[in-house]
């Protein structure tokens, strides 16, 4: 059942995550109202000189907190022994974002520099692989994303063309030690958010709605999901949560570490109530021979991994897991954001180009 403001984010999500479902005649006559969710989207997703000055001092407030997030993530990995890496934006190999099912890729975008084509990062993935196997044990790195999503994403309220992900790889992990790391930095942050930003949020009107998960956050297995809800397991996990919550063993890209015998998949997502997926990781692939399978069964190219697969091929990949964390969701979580465009001071809402 919808609830709240229709232009609330609990309200675009759930129709987004609905398209295509069996719904309801009250989602139904919601869906029909997507024309004035687009012209509410518009006023939200404004450009920075066209806000009013109640608008601007909501900015004010979003950024100020958005910085104390940043600094205490990366002071928190940096002292947790993480080495800083610089992003990397143009590359001949980057994310495939194939198989996903959770992917909304319209376009891809690829230059030619010095006769070679690259394209943007749609993620540090690869990068990240062969930075752990070669230099650095445990890294991270504030990546920016362009991945050009579906017009249709706008409604969705959490979908941006570019964003930021805090990415971070360690040598050796598995899951229950990613899952302790991430939910022991996001306690640690909601915590020091209320204590230290206060007065934001309480201008925000979130102080109180904004709590510190119970730990460890639940862990729910993918299959057992949509045997209880069918195709829709995400909305209802969303949308019945209250605190965030783990999704294991989803099919996905080449490099995510799946069990053929056994049929499983050692990966995850991180789940926010309402906002939908902020992290996604997986323990990888580093057998040669596996991960040529994987590429063929998926129709993968291999042309653009050449580098990745020939550490495989030499034995050179080392054990590693970790994820990304999408700063604009996570801070859109924290804030009560309307709409994840209000976390950038120049939004890349899908669907509208902006000047600046």
């Amino acid at each position: 059942m919808l609830h709240g403001h229709l232009d609330s984010v609990e309200d675009r999500l759930l129709r987004f995550y609905l398209k295509g479902e069996n719904v309801s005649r009250k989602q139904a006559t919601a869906r029909k109202s997507l024309e004035v969710v687009t012209d509410r989207l518009v006023k939200t997703s404004k450009s920075l000189e066209q806000l009013s000055e109640g608008e601007i001092e909501r900015k004010r407030c979003i950024s100020r907190v958005m910085t104390y997030v940043l600094k205490y993530l990366t002071f928190e990995f940096v002292n947790r022994g993480f080495e800083w890496l610089l992003p990397v934006v143009f590359s001949k190999s980057t994310d495939p974002l194939w198989p996903d099912p959770g992917a909304s890729i319209e376009k891809r975008i690829e230059v030619e520099i010095y006769g070679k084509t690259v394209g943007t990062t749609l993620s540090m993935i690869v990068h990240k692989m062969v930075a752990c196997s070669l230099v650095h044990p445990k890294l991270f790195t504030l990546s920016p994303n362009i991945r050009i999503e579906r017009r249709d994403t706008a409604n969705s309220g959490i979908h941006a063309y570019e964003f930021t992900q805090l990415d971070f790889e360690v040598r050796n992990a598995t899951f229950k030690k990613i899952r302790s790391l991430v939910e022991e930095v996001i306690c640690g942050l909601i915590s020091s958010v209320k204590r230290n930003m206060s007065e934001d949020l309480i201008y925000l009107e979130r102080y109180d709605g904004l709590t510190i998960p119970e730990t460890p956050f639940r862990v729910y297995d993918r299959e057992e999901l949509e045997k209880k809800y069918g195709r829709s397991w995400k909305t209802k996990v969303i949308f019945k949560a209250g605190d965030p919550v783990w999704v294991t063993n989803i099919p996905r890209e080449f490099y995510d570490f799946e069990d053929f015998e056994k049929g499983k998949w050692d990966n995850y997502d991180l789940l926010l109530p309402s906002y939908g997926e902020v992290l996604s990781g997986s323990r990888r692939e580093r057998e040669y021979s596996k991960m040529v399978k994987k590429m063929e069964r998926d129709g993968v190219g291999k042309e653009n991994y050449q580098v990745l697969l020939r550490l495989a091929r030499e034995g050179k990949l080392t054990p590693s897991a970790g994820a990304g964390i999408g700063l604009e969701r996570l801070i859109s979580w924290i804030v009560g954001a309307k709409h994840i465009g209000e976390t950038q001071l120049f939004p890349k809402i899908p669907g509208i180009v902006y000047e600046l």
